[in-house]
């Protein structure tokens, strides 16, 4: 299948309306067959890097085929209707701030884990100019495998900050 994106200005990629967050946090997609997720708003620097990291991604992950959620951007992207979601650009999280915080390696990309009630693991990188998060659905409560697929694209696209 053949994917074409359609590419916004920079102002208008980072300035998502407000009707999309309402759909996004009504959970709901505008064609309905795609789940919706908050589309982030990074610097400009970040944003170039996640422009990079979105052309790199892999067309599977964990023998799921990519299906990006609504609405498109080049900041988000997904595999599993859903089941597993990346957002580039997205804030530091304060959890970076606990010494408490755990923290993985997937084929040297640094993880920062969150585990949330009622759903699968966050991850979020570390030590890059970009933040890329990773959402796992609950079936992944116990699996960062998934997260391999994106050490390679991460690597070559958003610089460590060290």
């Amino acid at each position: 299948m053949t994917r074409t994106r359609r590419r916004l200005p920079r102002s208008r990629a980072l300035a998502p309306s407000a009707a999309l967050f309402v759909l996004a946090a009504a959970g709901c997609s505008p064609n309905g067959s795609q789940p919706s997720v908050a589309v982030p708003t990074p610097s400009s620097d970040a944003a170039g890097y996640c422009e990079a990291l979105h052309e790199e991604l892999p067309a599977t992950v964990a023998g799921l085929e990519r299906s990006d959620p609504s609405p498109e951007s080049d900041l988000t992207a997904g595999w599993g209707d859903g089941a597993i979601v990346l957002r580039c650009g997205v804030p530091r999280p304060a959890r970076m701030d606990d010494s408490q915080s755990k923290a993985v390696d997937a084929d040297g990309v640094n993880w920062l884990l969150e585990q949330r009630e009622d759903a699968g693991p966050r991850f979020t990188t570390t030590y890059r100019k970009a933040y890329v998060e990773v959402t796992l659905g609950p079936e992944y409560a116990h699996d960062v495998t998934p997260l391999s697929a994106f050490a390679v694209p991460v690597s070559r696209t958003v610089p460590g900050s060290l």
